[in-house]
């Protein structure tokens, strides 16, 4: 994984230079309570691990000047602790939440091949003809997060923003600023406490800045 610190610092430059420009550094949350599953909207807090995760992913010099987050426990807690400590304003979005999955919250990938092996497999496929009974609709989901960027971006602009959010809101922003098939998000590798920066530039296309996977 390339070091978060270096990006930030070195991509900081450009911005400082640019301020019409609005940059929003997305943050997945670290590891929760109960590790690994599809969690979806389950409202678990961070684990021990998950706040050193994020903590770890701080920079040294904060470059972000407004925190938004979502507004689940795994995401706020550290999002408002982070405001507090540096004395930046923060809110939470309710749009922000990550994507539903249905009767498969709260199981992990062993429980959901239990029954059937080929389960992931087709729903890494084809998560549209294989959404699991009850889950967002993905084209909902993605005109959701799209609808808050935009709310974000018209809020600040010329600013840098941080927000604190989930490996599904991240995919669906890396998909919406690419213009890739929503389809295919699940194929984006989005880690604990990993940071996706994307600019935005009045009269221009959105741009992927960086990405950690």
């Amino acid at each position: 994984m390339v070091n978060s610190h270096r990006i930030i610092d070195y991509v900081g430059v450009d911005i400082a230079m640019s301020t019409n420009r609005t940059i929003i550094d997305f943050m997945r949350h670290g590891e929760p309570v109960g590790g690994r599953r599809y969690r979806g909207q389950i409202d678990d807090p961070l684990s021990d691990l998950g706040w050193q995760q994020m903590r770890d992913a701080v920079p040294s010099e904060i470059p972000w000047q407004v925190i938004v987050s979502s507004p689940l426990i795994r995401c706020q807690a550290f999002a408002e602790e982070l405001a507090q400590t540096h004395g930046l304003s923060c809110r939470s979005e309710d749009r922000l939440k990550e994507i539903g999955f249905g009767v498969w919250e709260g199981m992990t990938r062993d429980q959901l091949c239990a029954d059937d092996p080929h389960i992931l497999q087709r729903f890494f496929s084809d998560p549209v003809a294989n959404r699991p009974q009850g889950a967002e609709v993905l084209v909902d989901f993605q005109q959701r997060i799209c609808r808050a960027i935009d709310n974000i971006v018209d809020e600040n602009p010329g600013r840098h923003v941080l927000v604190v959010a989930h490996a599904g809101v991240i995919r669906a922003a890396i998909s919406y600023v690419l213009g890739s098939p929503i389809e295919n998000m699940f194929r984006i590798k989005v880690s604990n406490a990993a940071i996706t920066r994307l600019q935005f530039t009045p009269g221009s296309p959105p741009t992927l800045l960086f990405h950690e996977g």
